[in-house]
């Protein structure tokens, strides 16, 4: 019987279409079947250990005393007495400017007040015998106070002349030279007592029940491969930083050598006595945003994704403060490819099992 030729076509592609579809129900049931099946993952039970951590943290070195040296008045420079660098003591004149009218002024006013204290004291002689009154004696000490006064002034504003280091330290980089004309505010130096330095830095408000003020701190210095430098803690600060959620902790380093200087960035490093703690592999953490998060093996091998709350790090390891408790059961490795409710088993995951045949290949 003869067939026509579209007949054919329509005939073939029916029988192509059933074919697809047998295998597409075929995939489905596979892929179902797939899905229903546990994936294999390391798991861990999580147990009290001792742990021994420390609180690593940037800071930023500062001085024990600090100034910048500046007048108090607008004057000449007439003479510089220090040299950039130099180790100054205490009350050392640094800087003396022109005071040549203030010289003069007190020059004039001493002489002043010598005259109205000889003319107090002969009339204290004259009233004792009554022959002046005693009113006249009154005006002359009031006379001979306000002589005395303004020389105290001219004195004072004379001494402001002599600009001198408020405390010892070592000066920074000389700003003036002779003749220079300087006014209050106009930096001359910079003064840093670095016998001792402070180093403020950072600690996470959940290692705040662990710090205490005499605990030994470390510091590393990229500008001393190698070396250590010891301090303790001086001064926890007594607010917390709301963005942050830290607590500044002041460290006080000796620094006999001066090779501290303020603004040198410095590894802080706090260490802690032993103690037991819920220990878990940091592989196993999820982080999400700023919540960290464990897949936790249900007891139908499913899982779960608790919020934890992680307190310090070291060697891969990480303290759990909250979230997770002794004896729950973990997902370790192979945490990529879970979402919540899926079913777990004990093994190695799939991509650690591949490694080895791609690499036989």
């Amino acid at each position: 019987m003869h067939v026509p030729p579209f007949a054919r076509a329509i005939c073939l592609l029916g029988v192509v279409l059933s074919i697809a579809a047998c295998g597409k129900d075929e995939a489905q049931a596979k892929d179902k079947q797939a899905g229903d099946r546990p994936i294999p993952v390391t798991m861990e039970v999580v147990r009290q250990q001792p742990w021994s951590d420390t609180i690593l943290a940037l800071g930023t070195a500062k001085a024990r005393e600090s100034v910048t040296v500046t007048a108090k008045v607008s004057e000449t420079v007439q003479r510089v007495h220090f040299d950039s660098g130099d180790e100054v003591a205490k009350g050392a004149p640094l800087v003396t400017l022109t005071g040549q009218q203030q010289q003069a002024s007190l020059t004039a006013l001493e002489a002043t007040a010598a005259e109205a204290e000889r003319m107090y004291k002969r009339q204290s002689e004259l009233a004792e015998q009554q022959l002046i009154a005693r009113s006249s004696l009154d005006t002359q000490r009031a006379t001979r106070d306000a002589t005395r006064a303004q020389v105290a002034v001219v004195s004072a504003n004379l001494a402001d002349r002599v600009i001198r280091a408020p405390f010892a330290g070592v000066l920074g980089i000389r700003q003036v030279s002779p003749g220079t004309l300087v006014t209050p505010g106009i930096a001359i130096a910079t003064l840093d007592d670095v016998s001792r330095v402070y180093v403020d830095f950072p600690v996470p408000e959940v290692q705040l029940a662990n710090l205490a003020t005499g605990q030994a701190l470390g510091a590393r210095s990229n500008s001393y491969p190698g070396r250590t430098f010891e301090g303790i803690v001086s001064t926890i600060d007594a607010r917390i930083d709301p963005a942050t959620r830290a607590v500044t902790v002041r460290g006080d380093f000796p620094n006999p050598d001066r090779a501290l200087r303020p603004g040198m960035l410095l590894e802080v490093q706090l260490s802690r006595p032993e103690r037991q703690a819920l220990v878990v592999p940091e592989i196993a953490l999820v982080q999400v945003g700023a919540d960290t998060f464990v897949y936790r093996v249900k007891a139908d091998g499913s899982v779960e994704r608790p919020r934890i709350e992680v307190g310090g790090r070291t060697a891969g390891k990480v303290e759990v403060s909250s979230g997770l408790k002794a004896g729950d059961r973990i997902v370790v490795d192979g945490t990529g490819k879970l979402s919540i409710g899926s079913k777990v088993v004990q093994g190695a995951p799939a991509q650690a099992q591949a490694t080895p045949s791609a690499t036989q290949g």
